[in-house]
Formats: C-alpha cells, sequence, structure tokens
C-alpha cells in the first residue's frame, strides 16, 4: 500500500519523469497534488501497471487531484543540457504550473535541484512507496507514450508506437538502416556499444 504523504499538514506535490532512457523524443515530467485522503487499489509505479491500468488511472487522477500538470523538454534541449538536466528542467516547468503553490516537494529519484525556495526530499523509487509521485508517474508517462504514437504516425520506421523511442533491437536496427530523425537525441549512443557510422544529416 502506497503512502499518501510525507507531510499531512501542507500542500505537497509528487514529481516523476518519463522517457529519460530513451533514443528518441522528449522526456516528460509530472507535478501531481493529491487530496491526503486519495487513495486507489491499482495506484503504483508506472512500469508495473499495463497499459489499461495507466489509462484508467489517468482519469481517476485527473479527476481527482486538487493539481496536477504535464512539461515536456524535446531532445533538442536534452542534447544541449544533458538528460539529467533536462529531465530536472522539466520537473521545475511541471511545478511550476501547479496552483496552489505546494509547500513541499517528494521527487522520485535521488537528483534534484532546488526550485525557488520550495523545501523537498528525493527518493529512491519513490513512484512506488508514495501516491503523488506514483500519480506523477502515471500522467508522465501515459502523455509521452500519446506523444511517442503521434510521432510515429509521421515517422513509422522507428516502431515508435511499440518502443516509445527506447533502444530496443529493431529500433538500433532501423537506425542503421534509415540514419536517424530530427527526434533521435544525438548526444546518446544509438547503437550502444556498436561502432557504427550514423548518418546525422546536414545540421549536425
Amino acid at each position: 500500500m502506497l503512502k499518501p504523504f510525507l507531510h499531512e499538514d501542507i500542500v505537497e506535490a509528487g514529481c516523476d519523469e518519463a522517457g529519460r532512457g530513451s533514443l528518441a523524443g522528449p522526456v516528460v515530467a509530472s507535478a501531481v497534488i493529491l487530496p491526503k485522503d486519495f487513495s486507489h487499489p491499482a495506484l503504483n509505479d508506472s512500469k508495473q501497471l499495463s497499459q489499461n491500468q495507466r489509462e484508467m488511472l489517468r482519469e481517476i487522477i485527473i479527476k481527482e487531484a486538487v493539481a496536477w500538470s504535464v512539461a515536456f523538454i524535446d531532445n533538442q534541449e536534452i542534447d544541449n543540457m544533458n538528460i539529467l538536466r533536462a529531465s530536472i528542467k522539466a520537473m521545475h516547468k511541471a511545478i511550476e504550473q501547479l496552483r496552489p503553490v505546494p509547500r513541499f516537494l517528494l521527487i522520485d529519484g535521488n537528483r534534484f535541484y532546488p526550485y525557488k525556495n520550495i523545501e523537498y526530499k528525493t527518493v529512491i523509487k519513490g513512484d512506488g512507496i508514495y501516491s503523488p509521485i506514483a500519480a506523477a508517474s502515471v500522467l508522465a508517462k501515459c502523455y509521452r507514450d500519446d506523444y511517442m504514437k503521434e510521432l510515429h504516425a509521421a515517422y513509422p520506421l522507428y516502431g515508435w508506437d511499440r518502443n516509445k523511442g527506447y533502444g530496443t533491437k529493431a529500433h538500433r536496427q532501423a537506425i542503421v538502416e534509415h540514419g536517424i530523425s530530427p527526434y533521435h537525441r544525438k548526444s546518446f549512443s544509438l547503437m550502444g556499444n556498436k561502432q557504427i557510422k550514423i548518418d546525422f544529416g546536414a545540421d549536425s
């Protein structure tokens, strides 16, 4: 059973991201403020849930949350600043949209940069411990998956409707055969440890 909060008497938001390890597409963060009495038996780390469970929970979270937000940082920004900074920037953008403004932040993971003067706590595997982080995990995952499906319609060669931009064998092979798209992260090792020349195009 997930813990509903860390502090019962103050407005507290959970934050998480999706897409950090992907080879293509944005990193997406969500911030969620839940009612202190919120609970749902299916709520968990989004990676432990089926797509149908996530979609069901997305509707419930959006309906029941005190506030929620989602923010995107695209692949070009990721390449310019590195994925850690991009992930935290996405979290900051998501937090900035929340009303009411939270007084405390529960952050999934072990790294975060302070946002304004709001106190925070990083929690390793926090999406399996605290409900607000789990809710943020679900929203970030759902909205990023939706976006990658949209990109798949324009760039169907890479199978983003299935792999969501992650480095599956089929995705990496498609990069070898077709080169990269405008949405691939050039700063990532797109072919893993294999030394294969990739055509980055004239704008690289």
